[in-house]
């Protein structure tokens, strides 16, 4: 039987054009050990360990006509050097340079004749650092037959070079004939398939319109909680191909001693941050702002299957993250009670006995944010744009370092990708005690994305200096 794509995965390809290309990125940096950390070594990790992600030696081979949704065959001309690219700074290498060029990488769609990820070594930064980007279509991970690349590369410990064991050989590639005779071997049993494959893939219909059949337990739990449209404003516009980055460091402890203070979780606190942030923005531009303004957040959340009775990564299915809908109050001039509404709009979540603390997310294998993000978006895409304002996923990361082989990770920051008509998407990931935030923003909507970056720091230390 054919590997076939399923509807939602189908759908991740169907939707992408230029401007909004449907991967999600990661930008990891690390210290280089004395032992040295180069792109030879880099290439040989990430080879040694492909052999446990089938799918990323695979393409997407699409079904003449469109009879069937797309499959999955091996890629009988995979080179591991045409995914994984060695790029470098003018030395020493700024912050802002490698962040002008993650914005550039991820405004370029990934190849659909290849399989749909890349990964970039990027040397010259500064402090004899380097870093990691990289990038992996939607419709690749699903958290449980195959996770982010980023998630399978790193290790609690250091770790030495592995001896090459993988074998692979590719399977020989189906011709038009056998696609065409699967895909009708299939409509005879299914015939209702082929005028839905036709009109999908013809019509690309709405991300909003074409997931509820397959995540329709999370549309419902959403639109439950809100059914108007999102507000209007300048986060909601047609984007165009290029983008920017910005990222914010922060202390994890700082978010716990407000929520000490207050009560809530750290993502409550997390929330409000950017919910004060997000104020002193748009009032940068002159929006106008009554107490009663909100910007409509989606928050993907992990849950548990409803099945399973212990949290564990096989049940982070696409499906089994819940696209959340939060009106964070940014107008709302006091941040005590800014903290206050995030908390109650989150409680119906913690209150419905799926959320999964943090401390269970931290006992998945790997470095999981990078699954976890990715599972987000997936989430995320399966609504109407017009039900949000921009997408915030925040997923805990393990308070330990982190290894590549031997360098040492010392910062993470997620790359979530826009929507289309969404010009801002925020991923926040917590690590070794810090709070990593990436806001990936349209360059021309959102070309300031560094000023809201900057107000991001500036609201927690409102919060912090509250006297409770």
């Amino acid at each position: 039987m054919p590997d076939r794509l399923s509807t939602l995965d189908a759908s991740f390809l169907y939707i992408e054009d230029s401007v909004t290309p449907m991967h999600v990125g990661g930008v990891a940096i690390f210290d280089r050990p004395k032992s040295g950390f180069d792109y030879e070594q880099f290439l040989a990790l990430i080879g040694q360990r492909l052999g446990y992600l089938p799918r990323y030696r695979q393409r997407v081979a699409t079904v003449p006509g469109h009879l069937a949704r797309p499959v999955w065959i091996d890629d009988v001309d995979f080179d591991l050097n045409y995914h994984v690219r060695r790029s470098a700074l003018p030395a020493p290498g700024t912050d802002a340079q490698l962040f002008e060029l993650v914005a550039r990488l991820m405004s370029r769609p990934l190849d659909h004749e290849r399989p749909l990820w890349e990964a970039y070594f990027v040397e010259g930064l500064a402090g004899d650092r380097v870093a990691l980007v990289t990038k992996t279509h939607q419709s690749v991970v699903d958290g449980v037959g195959t996770i982010e690349i980023g998630q399978l590369i790193l290790d609690p410990s250091p770790t030495e070079r592995e001896p090459a064991t993988d074998t692979w050989t590719p399977r020989r590639a189906p011709g038009r004939t056998q696609l065409l005779l699967d895909a009708v071997g299939e409509t005879v049993q299914s015939p209702g398939a082929l005028v839905e494959n036709v009109r999908s893939a013809s019509h690309a219909i709405s991300a909003a319109e074409k997931f509820v059949g397959a995540v329709g337990t999370t549309v419902a739990s959403a639109l439950r909680t809100v059914t108007r449209p999102a507000p209007s404003g300048p986060l909601n516009t047609q984007v165009s191909g290029g983008r920017v980055f910005s990222v914010v460091r922060t202390a994890l402890e700082d978010f716990r001693q407000v929520r000490a203070a207050h009560g809530g979780t750290v993502n409550d606190v997390v929330l409000a941050a950017l919910a004060g942030a997000l104020r002193e923005w748009l009032l940068s531009r002159g929006s106008s702002m009554t107490s009663e303004t909100t910007v409509r957040a989606l928050v993907p959340l992990a849950v548990i299957d409803e099945e399973t009775v212990e949290f564990s990564s096989a049940s982070l299915v696409g499906n089994q993250v819940d696209a959340y809908l939060v009106d964070l109050p940014v107008g709302e001039p006091s941040p005590v009670l800014r903290l206050q509404h995030v908390g109650h709009a989150m409680a119906e979540h913690a209150a419905s006995g799926r959320s999964v603390a943090a401390r269970a997310l931290l006992r998945v294998g790997g470095f999981a944010p990078a699954t976890l993000h990715s599972l987000g978006a997936r989430a995320a895409s399966s609504f109407s744009g017009r039900l949000f304002n921009l997408v915030i996923t925040n997923s805990p990361g393990p308070q330990v370092p982190m290894y590549a082989g031997q360098a040492r990770m010392t910062e993470m920051f997620p790359v979530m990708p826009l929507l289309r008509n969404q010009a801002l998407a925020i991923g926040v990931t917590s690590y070794d005690g810090g709070v990593y935030f990436g806001l990936n923003g349209d360059r021309k909507a959102v070309s300031d994305v560094d000023v809201l970056a900057g107000m991001i720091e500036d609201s927690l230390d409102e919060l912090k200096g509250i006297d409770w």
